[in-house]
Formats: structure tokens, C-alpha cells, sequence
């Protein structure tokens, strides 16, 4: 019995284009004289007999080469269908170069890749091919294969446009195929469904003409050109919140902001109008509480504002985030926050993560989605373990302009959005002329994050109608697109003329709904207060800022923390820990009886645990956090005969809170910003971040200046982030010493987050105690540690149980054995961090120190003036205080304390240097001069 050649694994599978023409041609001369054909073709004629139709199409499918189709020489029907699918096929895959999705339509279209005469076909040629050759999907109406290859056309060619061919996954694939060619998401709306989405146009219109108007020669960064991004985003809001969404976070840059804030989330009119006018605001909140609008001392500018509603509802809350000017750092911020609202966090062990509550739309500028490496850092979170949301919805506001830079100078794609073909991401692309087909994007881009928890891209292509900003005349610069923008009619008034040609609305019906909203508008400019002519200039901060942070008991029943020692140590019967690393842990075991001192990593440990127990979920992430850069955390143990995994404080007797261990990708800025944002979203979560090595967290400089230290000043936005970084000087050269301590004390005002060098691993346990319990107080503020390399392991930095159990984080810390005498001191030494345990090792072989003492500042930040001064007045002997640092004289603590000294010393005290001089590289590239330039620094400091 013949097989047939559906069956997998056929030869024609490997024929296509040419090639499967001539075989064609082969089995018609086959069908009238077998033994005229080629012995071994023949051989396989008659067992697998001709292609069928589905081995057609998934054979021309699998070719996607940009080559010119060309029939053979002599074509036969066969050849002809094959030319007929692969006309569909580039279709699907090159469409969109053909498509009308540019309002300005000043770009010249490519429709040779889709035009029958490059394919030998006539319109008879394609009657004769069966629609489900072509386009299995088509609607009802498709009869033939020419109605097939028109109705591909025009799905694929007109106001939308799509890019799949680039996503591997043949699910995926399929069904993005099928709804599109279905025409699943096109629907025709009611006639009150398009007075609505005419009226919301009129309504971003009208607000923006209204601000230009009232507002002259003011920024407001206007939406006009991309209106149509209002209603896609009331439609993503509206579709997902029906579908259970509970949190939608939005994220975004300038351009458009104030309309999102004005008609997405509903911030007041008048509270807008009040900050042009440099007019009081805050009492123009409304009262019912659906709105959150939060306020810093300092405040920002109105377009860097976010906000947050509850839909009327209450089923749902939806989120803008503020942002600085940095455009697209806001994106690994928002898809922390959604992380965050994803998960259940009360139990132990991980927490319980529903991506169907919570999801982020991140709306991108079209200079900033390929010029910005942020925006591929936060596409490459959207897969990984530790980050995945189930897909976020990504929006480029496309105008076709970066400022005053047009694209072909600003990116060398095609398109805007081809960052995101690189991780698979579906493209839509959408003309921002035609609001409904925004509606039916923002409906295909949710139901597809819905049904495979991935992320989308919709490009809304449209135009910028003023400059960057409306002090901006870009005639000056862009007089060929401006010339044409002047003339161009907005899309309020393109889909009002629709409306009229059919009979939906009469010019009077527009000319009233233009003037209600008018009128709306005037009536909320009347209520906005007069200018305050006497604003505050002050700014200070609120007393919970500025009274520090309240006292704090960090100790621990001995009892207790020995318990939960030998909780961490058990392990499952059968687990097979890596043997060397068994014996290190176990040994961990004997510290309560005496035996040994406790080590950085295990008092950290200990700190999770105690923490955890008192029902603190905690987060921790970074690269190689699992294990600890310098192998000494080892959270996670592998089991090395299976690969399973162990984490013991997942398995804590009465856990009540999670946590979290994971590796991050090899990225700071976006980390950095996710962490923060879950952290802003889940207050009540200790969440650290782990710097590889303490110098590579300047790739996330940003997150610091403009988040982290300054959020809460700006916009009220609390965190209680901690970031660990590894700091300290052993010759490893420039790029693996400093984590530039000195910019995080500069950045310190107005107790705007603790900067700490611990010495000590109790410490560094007490202080992330202190830490998680600030984390739901008014005074609570972000945590930057510099955490050690070498002292990990060393035994001056470790400590007893007892000291654990019973001790309490201190400012500072007196060197033992030293400082004794009163009388006879007269130098006191000051350092941070990892110097104040060399000079300690150095002690030892020194006699006669009985005029020296120093003092460890443990925490920089706030500079501990009153504990040090407290210390000066025993000794009225004192001559000198010395800072002494490891660091560059520009660079470490110095810098920053020298000024406090200087206010605190007594009178006629030298305050005095001891250091390596300025430089500009922060370390030696050399061990060997490393060690001789550390050992004069300590020598100084220890020599009368």
C-alpha cells in the first residue's frame, strides 16, 4: 500500500521553491510515462506519491528567504499553488513594508516582495487555488484563493501591520496567524461606541489646545500626534480589569504624560491647570480618596509626576510611576512594581506568584526603545526566573523623531521596535490616525500576554505637531516634516469626518461636544487658587525624616537563635551536599558551644532567619547571590548526585513570610531599578540588592540619583531598599576595589538613606536587623552597605553568638585594648570598614599605645557627630585626629568627613590625612605596590 507523503519525515519535505517545481513537472511526465522518468524518482513517486496540499504549504512556509519567487520553466498547476502559497507567505512576513501605517504617509511603501506578477500568478491562476491552501482562517467570505490573497492584503497591508515571523514558538506563531487572519479582533463598534471614542478624542484634544491657549510658552511635552494613545490605553484598562487584572502599572516619558495623568488616571483638571499656574494643589485632591497623588518637600516638575486610581469600581487600581528625565529607566521600575503585586508573600518558602493579577504597560519614545540599553536589559528580565511578570505590554510612542533627530540618525533598524525581535516579541504596528485600530491592537496585545505570559509590542507611529517642547520652533531644523505635519488634520477631526460620511454624528452634534468639554475645562481653571506669590523656599523635610531612627531592640534570645542554627543545618534525608562544602556548613553547628566565632556569611544567614521568623519576607538578588560572589553565602545548596536544590530558610519552623534567593542576569541599571520598584510596591519586604563587585554598581547610577536617593524628597516615594556592596582594597586592581563610596555620602542630605561600612560581621547582622524592622515606619530609608571581599573570613571580623544574641548596631565602634589611658592619648585614629581590621591585625606586633586610640565609623551616614564628640571629651591630651582610608585622598570617606571633624574637633586639635594621595583611577593595577603603599598607610597611622 502506497504511503502518503503527510507522513512526517517525507522527502518532499526537503524540496521547495525551484526545486519543487521541477519535481512537479517530473510527476505529471511520471502520471503519463512512468518509465520515462529518472529511476530513482520514479522509485519514489510510486511510495510516497505527490505532495499533498498541507505538505505544500508547510513546505514553502519553511522557506522565508527574501529571494524572488520563480515558477519553472513550464508551469504546471501544481507549481502554480506552490507560487500561491508562497505568495501568502511573503505576505505574512513582508507586509508590513507595504503597509499604511505612517499618518504622514512621507515614506515610500515595498510592495515587490507581494505583487503577483513576481510570481508568474494572474488573477485566474489564484481562483483556482482552494482558500485553504492560501489562508486556512479566512472569514466566511473568502471563496477563492484570489479573494484569499486580496483579504491577506488587507489585513496585513492596511492601518495595522504585524511582525511574527521572528517568534520561533509554532503555538505562538499559529495563533497569532489565526486571530489576525480570522479577523478576531476586528469588530465593528456601535454607533455609541464611536461618539464615545470621538468624544475622548475631542477630550485629549481639547485639553491639550486648552493648556496651549492658557499656558503660553509652557512645557507640556503634548500628546498631539499620537491622541489615539489615550483611547488604546483606555481599552487595555478597561479589557484587562474585565479579565481580572487587580494592578496595572504604567510607565512612561514626557511626551503625552499630562493627558495620561488627566484622562487614564484621572488626576483633576484643575490640580494640572494649579501646577501651571504655580498655584497651591494639594487641596484640590479629591475627597473620596480615588485618586493618590503623593508629594516630596522638594516636589518636581508636572510632567515627571505619577499617580495612581482606584476604578470606580474598586475592582482595580492603575498605577503611572514618576519618572525623571531619563526616559526609559522607568521600565525595570514598573515591571518591579508588578512583580510585587503579583505575589503573596505571608508563607514560607517562595512566594506565590498570579501574573493574571497585575501587569505593566511600558509606553516607550521611538528614539529612546533602540537608543536606550535599559529597554533591552528590562526585555531580557521579562523570561528570567527571578523577574518574569507573565509579559508585559510595551507602547512606542512613535513619532518619528528624537528631539530634533530623525530616525535614520538615530537607529540603524528599520523600525523602531526591532530591539524586541531579538527575544521573540510580537510587533504591531499601528497607524495612530485610526483609533479603532488602536482599539483592536491594545484587544489582541492583552488576549496574547494573557494567553502565553509574554511580551508585546505595539508600535503607534503617528507624529510630533510642535518641537520637543512647545518653546521649540522645529521648522528650524525639520522643515520637510513640519511642512508637512502643518497641513496635516488631527485625528480627532480625521475620525470626525469618518463619523459624518456616515451619518453617526452632524456638525452640530461635534461642534456641542467640543464645546462641553471647553466648558469642563474653563470650569476648572476658575477653581485653581491664585499664584503663591510667597511659596516655601525652605523645603525641609517632615520631622519623621529629620528626628533619624527611633530605638530599636536587634537582639535575639540565645536560645532561640541556637535553635534556629541547627534548623539551617538540617538538611533532608538523602540530600547529597557538595562533601567540602557539608563539612564547612556543619562546623557552623559547634559556634554555640564555643567553638569558633561566627563569619560574615553565616551571621547574615542567621539575620535572614531571625528576620523571616518575625514575619519579614525577604528578597535578595544579585549576580551570584545564590552562592556568594566570593563562595561564602551558599543560600542554595545543590545536591550533587541529582542537581535538586535546598534552601533551608525555606523549610524555618513557623515561617510565616518568603523569600527569595536568585542569580540576576549580568545587568545593574535594570536590577537595580526592579529591585527598587518591588520594593516601593512591597514596603513591607526586605529587598537587597548585591553588587558582583561594589565598582560595577556605577552602571546603575542612575537608579541612585534620580530614585533612590531622591524619590522620597521629590514624590514622597518611600523605600527601604538595602544595597550590599563589596568594598575594600587587596591589590585586585582598579575595577575590583571601590564601590565608590564617595558618591553615596555625596548624594547623602536631609537623612535621605544610611550609608554604613561595617567592620564587624555583628554589625552587619544588627544593622540588617534594624533595617527590616524600619521597613513600615514613617522613618524608613534606603541602606547602602559596603560589604567586605577579604574580611568574609577573616577571624578579627568575626564575632561570638553572644555578641549576636545580646549586641546592638553601633555608629561607632571603639578598638578594643586601645584608649584606655585618658590621659596619655593623643592622637585618635578614624577609619571605615576593612583598614580599621588591618590596623587591628597591625596592633598586635606593637608596643607602647598607650597615646593612640581609634575609632571604626561604621555609619558615614548620618555622620555621627554627637557619638564621636561624646568620645573626644575623655581625652584632654588629644593633639590630632587622623582620618585614615585605604581609598584615594579624593575618593572614600574623607572628602565627606573632613568638614564634620574639623566642626567637632577641640580647640587647637590638627585634623589630618593619612591615605593614598589623589588620583584619578581608584587603585593600584600592581599587588606588590598595592601591599607596600597599604603597609606605609598603616605604619603612619600606628607610628607616634
Amino acid at each position: 500500500m502506497r504511503k502518503q507523503s503527510s507522513i512526517q519525515g517525507g522527502p518532499w519535505q526537503s524540496f521547495y521553491g525551484p526545486n519543487l517545481g521541477y519535481v512537479m513537472e517530473v510527476y505529471e511526465q511520471f502520471l503519463q510515462d512512468p518509465s520515462s522518468v529518472d529511476p530513482e524518482l520514479k522509485e519514489l513517486f510510486e511510495q510516497w506519491g505527490p505532495p499533498t496540499a498541507e505538505d505544500m504549504t508547510a513546505m514553502v512556509s519553511a522557506q522565508q528567504t527574501d529571494a524572488s519567487f520563480q515558477l519553472p520553466s513550464n508551469p504546471t498547476n501544481f507549481s502554480k499553488v506552490v507560487a500561491a502559497v508562497k505568495l501568502a507567505d511573503n505576505i505574512r512576513t513582508y507586509g508590513h513594508l507595504a503597509a499604511d501605517i505612517n499618518p504622514l504617509n512621507d515614506r515610500q511603501k515595498d510592495t515587490r516582495r507581494i505583487e503577483l506578477g513576481e510570481f508568474g500568478l494572474t488573477d485566474e491562476d489564484l481562483k483556482k487555488v482552494p482558500v485553504e491552501f492560501i489562508c486556512p482562517d479566512a472569514p466566511s467570505h473568502v471563496q477563492n484563493g484570489l479573494d484569499a490573497i486580496n483579504h491577506l492584503k488587507e489585513v496585513y497591508t492596511k492601518k495595522l501591520a504585524f511582525e511574527y515571523s521572528h517568534v520561533h514558538e509554532l503555538e505562538e506563531k499559529n495563533w497569532l496567524r489565526e486571530k489576525i487572519e480570522s479577523n478576531a479582533f476586528i469588530f465593528d463598534l456601535s454607533k455609541e461606541q464611536k461618539l464615545n471614542l470621538l468624544k475622548r478624542l475631542s477630550e485629549v484634544e481639547g485639553f491639550e489646545h486648552f493648556i496651549h491657549r492658557t499656558f503660553v510658552g509652557q512645557k507640556r511635552f503634548s500628546i498631539e500626534g499620537l491622541d489615539t494613545m489615550i483611547p488604546l490605553l483606555d481599552e487595555l484598562v478597561q479589557h484587562s480589569v474585565e479579565n481580572g487584572a487587580k494592578t496595572i502599572n504604567i510607565g512612561m516619558a514626557h511626551r503625552g504624560r499630562l493627558n495620561v495623568l488627566s484622562h487614564v488616571i484621572g488626576k483633576p483638571y484643575e490640580m494640572i491647570f494649579a501646577e501651571f499656574q504655580h498655584a497651591p494643589s494639594k487641596d484640590l485632591i479629591p475627597s473620596e480618596g480615588s485618586i493618590g497623588i503623593t508629594y516630596g518637600w522638594t516636589g518636581d516638575v508636572k510632567y515627571h509626576l505619577g499617580a495612581d486610581r482606584k476604578i470606580p469600581t474598586g475592582r482595580a487600581r492603575v498605577t503611572l510611576a514618576n519618572n525623571p528625565s531619563h526616559l526609559e529607566v522607568v521600565s525595570p521600575i514598573v515591571a518591579g512594581y508588578t512583580r510585587a503585586a503579583q505575589e503573596q508573600r505571608e508563607s514560607k518558602g517562595y512566594p506565590e506568584q498570579n501574573p493574571k493579577t497585575s501587569y505593566a504597560v511600558m509606553i516607550h519614545g521611538d528614539a529612546a526603545f533602540p537608543g536606550q540599553g535599559v529597554v533591552a536589559e528590562t526585555l531580557n528580565l521579562s523570561g528570567l526566573r527571578g523577574y518574569h511578570t507573565g509579559g508585559s505590554i510595551h507602547l512606542i510612542a512613535n513619532n518619528m523623531i528624537g528631539f530634533t533627530t530623525e530616525s535614520h540618525d538615530s537607529r540603524s533598524t528599520k523600525y523602531a521596535s526591532d530591539t524586541a525581535k531579538g527575544f521573540e516579541v510580537p510587533i504591531v504596528h499601528v497607524n495612530a490616525d485610526d483609533p479603532e485600530a488602536c482599539i483592536t491592537t491594545a484587544m489582541l496585545a492583552y488576549e496574547y500576554r494573557k494567553t502565553f505570559k509574554k511580551d508585546f509590542v505595539i508600535d503607534l507611529i503617528g507624529y510630533r505637531r510642535f518641537g520637543h517642547n512647545e518653546m521649540d520652533e522645529p521648522m528650524v531644523t525639520n522643515p520637510m516634516m513640519y511642512t508637512i505635519i502643518s497641513k496635516h488634520p488631527t485625528a480627532r477631526k480625521l475620525y470626525a469626518d469618518k463619523l459624518l460620511n456616515e451619518g453617526i454624528v452632524s456638525e452640530e452634534e461635534i461642534s456641542k461636544m467640543q464645546k462641553d468639554i471647553e466648558d469642563k475645562l474653563k470650569a476648572a481653571y476658575e477653581k485653581v487658587p491664585k499664584k503663591d506669590e510667597d511659596p516655601d523656599i525652605v523645603l525641609n523635610p517632615p520631622e519623621d525624616v529629620t528626628n533619624g531612627l527611633p530605638d530599636i531592640d536587634t537582639s535575639i534570645d540565645f536560645n532561640q537563635l541556637r535553635s534556629i542554627n541547627t534548623e539551617l543545618l538540617e538538611w533532608p534525608e538523602g540530600f547529597n551536599a557538595f562533601k567540602k562544602l557539608a563539612k564547612i556548613l556543619q562546623r557552623r553547628g559547634q559556634v554555640f558551644e564555643g567553638k569558633g566565632k561566627i563569619d560574615w556569611a553565616h551571621a547574615e544567614t542567621l539575620a535572614f532567619a531571625a528576620i523571616l521568623k518575625d514575619g519579614t519576607p525577604i528578597r535578595l538578588t544579585g549576580q551570584d547571590s545564590e552562592r556568594g560572589t566570593f563562595a561564602q553565602r551558599h543560600l542554595v545548596l545543590h545536591d550533587e548526585k541529582t542537581g535538586e536544590e535546598y534552601i533551608p530558610l525555606h523549610h524555618l519552623k513557623d515561617g510565616n513570610a518568603s523569600f527569595v534567593v536568585c542569580n540576576s542576569p549580568l545587568t545593574e541599571q535594570a536590577v537595580v531599578g526592579y529591585e527598587y520598584g518591588y520594593n516601593v510596591f512591597a514596603p513591607e519586604t526586605l529587598v537587597l540588592w548585591e553588587a558582583q563587585f561594589g565598582d560595577f554598581s556605577n552602571m546603575a547610577q542612575v537608579m541612585y540619583d534620580q530614585f533612590i536617593s531622591a524619590g522620597r524628597a521629590k514624590w514622597g516615594q518611600k523605600s527601604g531598599l538595602v544595597m550590599l556592596l563589596p568594598h575594600g582594597y587587596e591589590g585586585q586592581g582598579p575595577e575590583h576595589s571601590s564601590a565608590r563610596l564617595e558618591r553615596f555620602l555625596q548624594l547623602g542630605g536631609e537623612y535621605n538613606w544610611t550609608v554604613a561600612n561595617c567592620s564587624t560581621a555583628g554589625q552587619y547582622f544588627h544593622i540588617l536587623r534594624r533595617q527590616a524592622a524600619i521597613l513600615q515606619k514613617e522613618e524608613v530609608r534606603p541602606l547602602v552597605i559596603m560589604t567586605p571581599k577579604s574580611l568574609l573570613r577573616n577571624q578579627y571580623a568575626a564575632v561570638t553568638a553572644e555578641e549576636l544574641a545580646n549586641g546592638q548596631f553601633q555608629s561607632v565602634l571603639e578598638q578594643r585594648g586601645l584608649g584606655e589611658k585618658h590621659d596619655q592619648v593623643e592622637r585618635i585614629a578614624l577609619c571605615s570598614g576593612k583598614i580599621a581590621i588591618d590596623l587591628e591585625e597591625s596592633l598586635k606586633n606593637r608596643e607602647d599605645t598607650d597615646w593612640l586610640h581609634i575609632l571604626r565609623v561604621e555609619e558615614l551616614y548620618p555622620f555621627p557627630k554627637n557619638d564621636i564628640s561624646s568620645i573626644l571629651e575623655r581625652y584632654n591630651g588629644l593633639k590630632e585626629l587622623v582620618w585614615v582610608q585605604e581609598e584615594p585622598k579624593n575618593m572614600g570617606g574623607w572628602t565627606f568627613a573632613e568638614s564634620r571633624l574639623r566642626e567637632i574637633a577641640p580647640d587647637g586639635v590638627e585634623v589630618l590625612y593619612n591615605g593614598r594621595r589623589r588620583r584619578s583611577s581608584p587603585s593600584e593595577g600592581e599587588p606588590t605596590v598595592h601591599k607596600k603603599e597599604q603597609a606605609r598607610i598603616i605604619n603612619e597611622a600606628l607610628t607616634r
